[in-house]
């Protein structure tokens, strides 16, 4: 068994997250986490809010470190994650009711982000719900000098990763039939995106 991975953001955003989500995702559902990574999120969400099926996903070499999390876990409402790839040519899904992303959207390539949302077209459920965290720019700005100084440790990293303009983003979301319901502040200068899929 690997040794369990650890993020130390994870463990300071949990808690605040943990609170929007508690009210969007409020009734059983199953949620499909894009991005697990170290699988932390998966576990504390998964313990605080019984009344939900959690299905984490993430790059194949991610698995086992997720792994070591759920078994430790041991909790009845997270699924074994699957390998998955925004680009893949098949979602291991048939539709989704329920979606939540953390630090995901500067960590891929804008192709790869366009690529997510035109999949959401297809694989999300009507009145599906997502919940999407991180830093963004509004107005084409910054909203702090830290994201400033981590914008620039990201494409010093990988030339095609960055902070997403809100803007950009929310075009992306309306052509793939998403509504903004709510844009919450959240600590660190990240926000915590609600989205809502159009009936139609």
């Amino acid at each position: 068994m690997p040794n369990k991975p650890y993020s130390q953001a994870c463990e300071n955003n949990k808690a605040p997250i943990l609170a929007v989500i508690r009210k969007v995702f409020d009734q059983p559902i199953t949620v499909w986490e894009i991005g697990s990574g170290t699988g932390q999120h998966a576990c504390y969400f998964a313990r605080e809010l019984p009344h939900l099926i959690w299905q984490p996903t993430d790059l194949a070499e991610n698995l086992p470190g997720i792994n070591a999390w759920l078994d430790e876990a041991n909790l009845p409402n997270i699924n074994q994650p699957l390998s998955f790839d925004v680009t893949d040519s098949v979602w291991p899904c048939d539709g989704m009711d329920a979606v939540f992303t953390a630090n995901t959207l500067h960590i891929m390539g804008w192709q790869q982000v366009e690529i997510l949302f035109e999949r959401f077209q297809t694989t999300l459920n009507p009145l599906a719900l997502i919940c999407m965290y991180g830093p963004f720019n509004y107005n084409d700005n910054y909203t702090s000098d830290s994201n400033a100084r981590f914008d620039e440790w990201l494409k010093g990293r990988d030339p095609l990763s960055g902070i997403r303009d809100f803007e950009a983003v929310m075009t992306l979301a309306e052509s793939a039939g998403l509504k903004l319901l709510m844009d919450n502040a959240m600590p660190a200068n990240n926000r915590l995106l609600v989205l809502k899929k159009s009936i139609t």
